[in-house]
């Protein structure tokens, strides 16, 4: 029996496309959707050569595996172009970090407040840190009052994601976006 190449160059040979197929026997389904039966894998390539098409192993896993006709060059095509259009509408957040003192001032504190309302309105999260340095570990309760005083002054814009939480020497939250509907 001569062995028909195909016209299209397969690079990937992973996919289960032509003469990459590993099994004997398939179900096969024709370019327009009709059932051609079960085929040795031989006769069904030569069928879709015939055709100008390519077969392809659409469910490798189902007893006897099922394939198609259909052009593989534009189906991966196709796939690539859904890929990259899901990966364009979905939206990265960063966590940006706003680094407060345990002794800060009201001008200071209104500062680092018009940064991280700057950071939110743009999407990202921002975590709010205090580090004792010494013996401030001591007041500790001076810093939660602090980060809370933050959280309050940016409630009209951001939610509390996770409540301030004691690690080490750092206190610290982090703050979210508000979603709107």
């Amino acid at each position: 029996m001569n062995v028909i190449k195909s016209s299209k160059p397969i690079k990937n040979t992973d996919e289960l496309v032509n003469e990459n197929i590993p099994f004997k026997e398939l179900l096969v389904i024709s370019d327009t959707g009709e059932q051609l039966g079960v085929l040795p894998t031989k006769e069904a390539i030569k069928k879709a050569y015939e055709k100008e098409l390519d077969l392809v192993v659409v469910a490798a896993n189902a007893k006897p595996a099922v394939a198609k006709f259909m052009d593989y060059s534009k189906f991966r095509f196709d796939q690539q172009k859904k890929s990259k259009e899901l990966k364009k509408n979905q939206k990265i957040t960063q966590v940006k970090e706003i680094r407060l003192g345990a002794t800060i001032q009201k001008h200071d504190f209104e500062t680092k407040v018009r940064s991280a309302r700057k950071f939110i309105e743009n999407g990202d999260k921002v975590k709010v840190s205090i580090r004792f340095m010494g013996r401030m570990i001591v007041h500790a309760d001076l810093g939660k009052k602090i980060i809370n005083d933050f959280a309050v002054s940016m409630a009209d814009i951001a939610i509390v994601e996770s409540q301030p939480k004691m690690e080490g020497k750092t206190l610290y939250m982090i703050l979210a976006p508000k979603i709107e509907k």
